[in-house]
Parts: C-alpha cells; structure tokens; sequence
C-alpha cells in the first residue's frame, strides 16, 4: 500500500518538474497547492491505515483473551467431570438423609390413609388448594419461634431469596392475604420440609406429609373450632389405629396464667416454649431450662408447675374460674371463659370420653392466638409405652409412659393473615394438622406384624390364553373391556405358558380372568375364572363386561 502510494507520488512529481522529464519542459508548472493537496493525502491515508492496524491489534488481543478463559473453563469442566460422570465412577446409592424411598405396598397403604382423611374432610365442606413448595424467605421467617432454624434455605435464584415450606399454615395466610379472601374452609395435603434431626423408624423425617384443614373468616366463639376437634376424632375412628385422647387448652389462658405468676410480658413467648416441653422432658427438667437458660426466678417457675400439672374436663374450668391470682388476670379469665364454651360444644359432638382440658399442653408456634389441641395416641394396655412422641408437625420427642405420640394438632390463629396483609387486615383462622407420617409408621408396624399383603393394583379381571396363536384376539377381548370401563390387563409376550398366567393372578390377587381358547372362540364363547375358587364358566363374548360387572358385585 504504502509502496504503490510512493510511485504515485514520484509520477506527480516527475510530471511537474522539468529536470526529471524534459518531455514536458514546455508545460508550465502547476501552482504550489497542487503539492500540499498531494502531501494532505497522503497524511491521511496513512493515518487511516494506523487505526485500522492498532484495531486489528486489538481485536487479536480480545479474541485472546478470549480463548484463554474457555480453555480454562473447558479444563474445569474436564477435572469437574463435564456434564457426564466418568464409566468407572462409583456412586452411594441412597436416599438423602431424612427421606425414604416408599414400595407399592407402602404407598397402597399411605394413599389409603389419605383418601380416607380427605373422605372425612369433605364431609365437613372442605375445598382444595394447592401452593409452591418453596415460598419467599421473608414469608416464613418470624413465624415458628425457636423452630425458625430448622426452615430449609435455598440458594439465591435470580435476585429472589427463597425457603422450602416448613409447614401449610403460612402459605395458607399468604394466599388469603395475596387473593383478598376473607372466608373459605380449605383442606390441603402436601409435602413439607424441616432441617431436623430425623427418626426414620418413628415416623419422623425431612421430608414429610402434612394433612391441614382449616376454617378462615370472622364467625361466633368456638363454633369452628369445635368442629376442628370434631374432625380430629373422625380421623381417628375413621383410620382405627388405636385409643386416643384430645388435649385441649387456650393461648390467653397460658398468658394470664403466666401474667399471674408473675413472668414479665417479654418473656411468655420463651416461657411457653419452655413448657411445650413437658410432653418430652419431666417438670425438673423443664424448671432448669426456665430458671438457668430463660432467666426465670425459681419461685416464679414453681408456681407455673402447680398449674401445668393439672388436667381434666368441666369441673377444672369451675376449679381455675374460682382462682384468686387468676381472677385479677382479665386474659385468663377470658381463656377460660372460652374453654367452658369449646368443651360445652364439645359435649354436644359426643366428645366428653375424648377430650382432657390439660394446662400442660402449650404448642410452641408464635402464631396461636386463642384454643390450642393435640391428638395423642395412648399405649397399648400389653404393649410397653414408646418413648417417642410425634407432633403434628413431624417432630418427635421422649414421651410419658402413657401414651404413644401426637398424631394431630393445630389451633387459633386470628392474626397470622394480617401479617401479610398491607393494611393489617386480619382474617380470623382456626385449624388443625393431622399427622400422616407418625400414622403411616403405626399402620405398617401393624402390617408387618399381622404378614398380611396389601394389594397393590386394582385390576379386576386378566386376560390369558391358553395356547399360542392367540395374543390377537387377546388384544380385541382387552379393548373390548377397557371400552367398557373395565380394569384388565394380560402378558406382554406371545405366547406365555398358562401356569404362568393364572400364577400371576393369584400373586396378584386378581379376582377374574378369562382363558382364551381356539375351541371358545369359535363358538364365540371364552372361559370366565374366579381365581380364588378356580372354579370357571363359559360365557359369551357379546356378554363379558356384564357378567364381569356381576361376579364383582358379589
């Protein structure tokens, strides 16, 4: 470039100056700006040039770069494993600790516990809903007391700071809240998650089932929540896993009685926490934890111990009304005002030989507002006590001799949804949780002990044949069924052996099967089996869905 720009150059000169080209000595020189315009030029081609050059430079420079860091991330993902993990490596198959993996048989009987629950929520006009798993981390922070560490984190996605569920109630008041409801009766049936120490054997996980129903908008006093307890009873029966007691008792009644023992008002949300306990720890224990690590004065804490050890029915109502130190206390008065109420109701559900008003009974969540309840299953009379105990929630503890765990909870909250709500406006709630895992583990220790196998498929009817050849017209019989409705199914090879067939019924415990033959077919007939009895029949092919339907009915 910059040769060819100095030939020109020279050509120009040589064609002004008459020295170098006498030729064109007779022209006249051109006028002296006709070189600085050549010079001008020139300047600014080169100039040109250097910019294009030291951009090209720079390019090469970034490009460089460049692939110097995916040489470098390609070699992180080499020493990483890449996206595929090496042939040769060797992995710990196992479920993360506080999980289980559940076999058919495990689940045929956990989703029959379910459908059963729900049976009985419907009952009462329950309605579904469902919510995120994960919710917004300041949604559920401040709102389990001292549980609050067991709430799973996530990592940040996306600028949003987000935390696994801990429980179906806080997601609950954030969906009123969210949608402006202010009345519903909603039953929701979920997976929840705590960072807890888990108790496999017990019935006490990090993943977990939760069965919630609850009763939002503002109603007269203790008419929803007696047909909360109402609906624990009914669970209960309903899945007969044994005898069982309610627990009842009011979060203003512990107030006033705390008040009127004489524990600063700053101190009831940790004293309360502290005697959620004594379904765990005995009385000795629980005063230590008061005195040496709550700060409480031992007098004060001896005189919480001569109420938390009482229980009973109506007549302890009479007994706490009558109480001089809680007469002077208007929260305690209006505690136990209610309960007199609540058991009144109660009674006229047929609860009375269910139900115990217990004042040691005092769930350690912040957000209760009004009556508290807990359903416990007590020891088998020839069985030695467990020594666990499993909250509604999934947490497990020691228990007293005399029963076996909680197996439901729940309570009144009236100020939970106006925590979320922009103007503070509350929506009056009232629930309960029934406690599936703890359930689940009784159910199946019960199985396991009486070796009887569930069944876990609902077919009705199977569809063999009796030779080979005949894996078509099986085809044509199963489309025929299941156009009917009917729950069949047969082999998935040609030509299977007979035995095998009716073996795989029985293993099965399928009711019916048909056996198809060249010999039937032709009279347009098929033999219809009842397998446990062995005994068969012929029936025509025109016929089989009814007569199905008919032998299942018996």
């Amino acid at each position: 470039m910059l040769r060819s720009i100095g030939r020109q150059w020279r050509c120009s000169v040589a064609f002004q100056c008459p020295c170098l080209c006498p030729a064109r000595q007779q022209l006249p020189l051109a006028p002296s700006s006709v070189g600085r315009a050549i010079s001008t030029s020139v300047g600014q081609q080169l100039k040109a040039q250097q910019q294009q050059q030291l951009q090209e430079q720079q390019q090469q420079q970034q490009m460089h770069k460049i692939d110097e860091e995916v040489s470098r991330l390609l070699a992180l993902k080499a020493k990483l494993g890449g996206d595929a993990a090496p042939a040769n490596q060797k992995f710990t198959l196992k479920t993360p600790k506080g999980t289980r993996d559940y076999a058919p048989q495990q689940m045929t009987l956990r989703q029959g516990v379910l459908d059963k629950i729900v049976q009985v929520f419907k009952r009462h006009g329950g309605e579904a809903i469902d919510t995120p798993v994960f919710e917004l981390k300041e949604v559920l922070t401040g709102k389990y007391g001292e549980d609050s560490k067991l709430i799973y984190d996530l990592k940040d996605q996306g600028g949003e700071i987000l935390s696994m569920r801990y429980d179906l109630t806080v997601p609950l008041a954030r969906y009123l809240a969210m949608n402006k409801i202010s009345s519903i009766k909603r039953y929701h049936i979920a997976k929840v998650y705590r960072r807890d120490n888990p108790a496999m054997t017990r019935g006490r996980y990090r993943e977990f089932y939760q069965c919630d129903f609850d009763i939002a908008g503002t109603y007269d006093p203790m008419l929803a929540d007696a047909e909360c307890v109402k609906i624990v009873a009914e669970v209960l029966d309903t899945l007969d896993i044994g005898d069982y007691v309610i627990k009842l008792n009011h979060r203003q009644l512990l107030d006033g009685m705390f008040e009127a023992c004489g524990v600063p008002a700053n101190n009831f949300r940790a004293i309360c926490s502290a005697v959620d306990k004594l379904d765990k720890s005995p009385w000795a224990d629980v005063r230590k934890e008061m005195v040496d690590e709550k700060g409480l004065d031992g007098a004060t804490a001896d005189k919480i111990g001569e109420y938390v050890r009482l229980s009973g029915g109506a007549e302890l109502v009479e007994q706490l009304l009558a109480d001089e130190k809680l007469k002077a206390v208007p929260n305690a008065v209006k505690g136990l005002e209610g309960m007199q109420l609540l058991l009144k109701y109660c009674s006229l559900f047929g609860l009375e030989e269910r139900i115990s008003f217990d004042l040691s009974l005092a769930r350690g969540l912040d957000y209760y507002t009004g009556v508290i309840y807990e359903g416990v299953l007590k020891a088998e009379p020839s069985a030695p006590a467990s020594p666990v105990k499993e909250l509604h929630n999934g947490d497990q503890a020691l228990e007293q001799s005399s029963t076996v765990g909680s197996v439901a909870g729940g309570g009144r909250y009236d100020n939970l949804v106006g925590m979320f709500d922009p103007r503070g406006k509350a929506v009056p709630c009232v629930g309960v949780s029934i406690g599936v895992e703890r359930i689940f583990s009784v159910l199946e220790a019960k199985f396991a002990a009486s070796n009887v196998k569930l069944r876990t498929n609902d077919v009705e009817v199977y569809v063999a044949s009796a030779h080979k050849g005949l894996h078509e017209q099986r085809l044509r019989v199963l489309n025929q069924l299941w156009n009917a409705g009917i729950k069949a199914e047969h082999s998935y090879k040609l030509n299977p052996k007979l035995l095998v067939q009716l073996q795989h019924c029985e293993e099965h415990q399928i009711p019916l099967a048909i056996v198809l033959g060249d010999a039937e077919l032709a009279q347009g007939i098929v033999k219809l089996r009842e397998v446990t009895t062995r005994q068969e029949s012929n029936v025509n092919l025109a016929d089989l869905p009814n007569e199905i339907r008919r032998r299942l009915q018996k």
